[in-house]
């Protein structure tokens, strides 16, 4: 369906839910659809104490069925080439268990489950980084998919250009932590943990991250690299190597991206404009309070914007409310408001 054709649409509201627990308040609050991963390797967010075993995903998807919500499941990391069959039998449990989609990367994950269960609706993870309408297509021409998550790193009118050329839904992220390194491609986590992201399940293992208290400052490490020193009062967000600070050019600054979150209800109109499908809050990591309270605030302002358009504007007690739950107390529209073209 073409961007014209969804214009009208409201888009639905994808939350996260690392847990059962932030489960039932993110479906309790408001969202359209949760998307969760099992307790295994093939799950990009896979921490310690998060995520869903079988019974755990079979209450989860019993709960949001009873009250008219979807459950996606992400399969997004890449198959370990030695043991793909893992994959293949997470596919196998999500099509058993009546999972409504797949959020998949790798295109053996795509290949096996489009062949195996053709019914099941197929998502194109952030992970697999496309950012052109080529690239989805090809990925619905031969896969099948019938939605594709965006990259953080598109402006507005990009995404607009590339959803009027797919027949591909199209979804975005609007709140959370702000990833820039095209998503599935980043390197700088991989070089300096010897783990990348597609496979050890975060672009920072918490086994790598270390606070130090010093004279000069808290440093924060990342596997013995130095990535940044804050002053004892200073705003601090989870350590990555992309949202550190480094010295270019005799100028120390974060050369690629701030510590800071992802807010785009300042530009809900013209993403409802565009026709994207859905919007994706970030934060299967976060904490069953963070869940509950983003989502109520994102469900407000999306049916308000739904409701007159002409007249919507941000409220106050939404910016207070994100706020205390955005990266380093700040947020930003990101590459939506970048200047480049």
């Amino acid at each position: 369906m073409t961007a014209s054709r969804e214009a009208a649409r409201k888009p639905e509201l994808v939350c996260p839910a690392g847990s059962l627990r932030a489960l039932t308040l993110a479906v309790d609050a408001g969202a359209d659809a949760v998307y969760m991963g099992l307790k295994d390797a093939t799950n990009a967010r896979n921490f310690a104490g998060l995520n869903f075993d079988l019974a755990q995903m079979r209450s989860g998807i019993d709960y949001a069925h009873a009250r008219g919500r979807s459950v996606l499941m992400a399969l997004n990391t890449y198959a370990d080439a030695r043991e793909p069959s893992r994959w293949w039998r997470a596919v196998d449990t999500a099509a058993e268990l009546g999972a409504d989609a797949l959020i998949c990367a790798d295109i053996a994950v795509l290949g096996y489950a489009h062949r195996t269960h053709p019914q099941l609706r197929l998502h194109l993870s952030v992970q697999a980084s496309a950012t052109t309408y080529e690239a989805i297509e090809f990925y619905r021409e031969r896969y099948g998919i019938r939605r594709a998550v965006l990259p953080r790193v598109l402006t507005l009118s990009q995404v607009a250009h590339l959803a009027r050329h797919t027949s591909a839904e199209i979804e975005v992220f609007g709140f959370g932590s702000l990833c820039v390194m095209v998503e599935g491609r980043c390197a700088l986590s991989s070089y300096a943990t010897g783990q990348s992201p597609n496979t050890a399940g975060v672009c920072s293992p918490p086994s790598a991250v270390r606070w130090e208290d010093t004279r000069e400052g808290v440093q924060a490490r990342l596997n013995g690299v130095l990535i940044d020193r804050y002053a004892p009062d200073e705003p601090r967000g989870y350590p990555t190597l992309c949202k550190g600070r480094f010295d270019v050019e005799g100028t120390r600054d974060y050369a690629l991206e701030e510590p800071t979150s992802l807010n785009t209800l300042a530009i809900l109109p013209q993403l409802f404009d565009i026709g994207v499908a859905a919007i994706k809050i970030e934060g299967r990591q976060r904490s069953p309070a963070y869940v509950e309270q983003v989502t109520r605030v994102w469900r407000s302002a999306i049916d308000e914007c739904a409701a007159k358009r002409e007249r919507y504007g941000v409220q106050p007690q939404w910016v207070a409310a994100l706020g205390r739950w955005s990266e380093g107390q700040q947020h930003t529209l990101g590459a939506y408001d970048r200047p480049w073209r």
